[in-house]
């Protein structure tokens, strides 16, 4: 069924190359995305990375506020198979029903972990040693549907958020060009996922941000990673949050947690549970982003030196 009719469903870069494919091998009829949102200090109306490429080449965009009731659009494309990848809007069954050949999903992680819409950011924060992306059958719940292919992707000690979710990007692209065929040829494999195995990777709130300098500093390490480059892992600093980008740690015995120990041309050095988290590169409140060399300079009277981070 080479020339079905796509409806894709997306919106952050995540799923730039997902879409690009498609685009590249299949009809895709309509391409559903997220609102125009504000960005910046200006606010300025500006598309989702996916409605940008559906323009560049031409596709009929539809974006709707509320899609559990502003659908018709998508019907109305009589779609023989609805792809989403990081979509942003639960979609209700109406829709789930539309396609002939059924909706399918590019999840960012291995099923049933990390499901969810922060799989990358969870995965690296709880110091998993790998990953990978799921191709599934979608319906009602949050991830629940059937399984067809996995492939995994390692988490190296120096991935974060952003090389991480470039690398999935590209596995989940590959995979799902892989998967297709037998989709539309419905003789693809389809695994039920088991439950007792499913956890769970919620959207990041403002509070999981924060770090705490009470914890060791292996999983404050990994929450640094997990948060960069967005939303940002933050600290409080003379009552000021101050965002922490890259740190490494060292082991050692502390009577104190949390206290500025020294500030030098290598790190911002504060101590944790288990030894010392030094920071390399951060942005303190009301400043740009900056790697360490460039705050000491800024820095050099050392008065930060001894105070407790919050």
């Amino acid at each position: 069924m080479k020339n079905a009719r796509i409806v894709f469903m997306g919106t952050p870069e995540f799923a730039v190359n997902v879409l690009t494919m498609l685009i590249e091998n299949y009809e895709v009829v309509l391409v559903v995305t997220q609102p125009d949102k504000p960005v910046g200090r200006k606010h300025i109306l500006t598309p989702s990375p996916v409605k940008e490429v559906a323009c560049k080449h031409h596709i009929k965009v539809f974006q709707p506020e509320r899609i559990k009731k502003d659908y018709e659009e998508i019907l109305a494309a009589k779609p023989d198979i609805i792809i989403t990848c990081a979509y942003g809007q639960i979609i209700p069954k109406v829709i789930l029903d539309a396609p002939t050949l059924g909706c399918f999903n590019v999840h960012a992680s291995l099923l049933p972990k990390y499901r969810g819409g922060a799989p990358i950011h969870k995965a690296i924060i709880n110091g998993e040693k790998e990953t990978g992306v799921t191709i599934m059958y979608m319906d009602e719940g949050m991830d629940t549907g059937d399984m067809i292919t996995k492939v995994m992707v390692p988490i190296t000690e120096e991935d974060n958020v952003g090389t991480l979710h470039d690398k999935l990007s590209l596995a989940g692209t590959n995979l799902l060009k892989e998967t297709l065929p037998s989709i539309l040829n419905q003789t693809n494999p389809r695994e039920k996922q088991k439950e007792e195995a499913a956890t769970y990777a919620y959207n990041i709130k403002r509070e999981e941000e924060h770090l705490n300098f009470e914890q060791k500093g292996r999983d404050i390490i990994n929450h640094i990673r997990g948060l960069n480059p967005w939303p940002t892992a933050n600290m409080l600093v003379n009552d000021e949050e101050w965002k922490v980008l890259e740190a490494h740690f060292t082991p050692s015995t502390n009577k104190e947690t949390g206290i500025i120990q020294k500030i030098s041309k290598e790190s911002l050095d504060i101590t944790c549970q288990d030894g010392v988290i030094h920071i390399t590169k951060l942005k303190p409140f009301g400043k740009k982003t900056m790697e360490i060399k460039e705050f000491v300079n800024g820095n050099k009277d050392q008065k930060l030196i001894g105070i407790k981070v919050k």
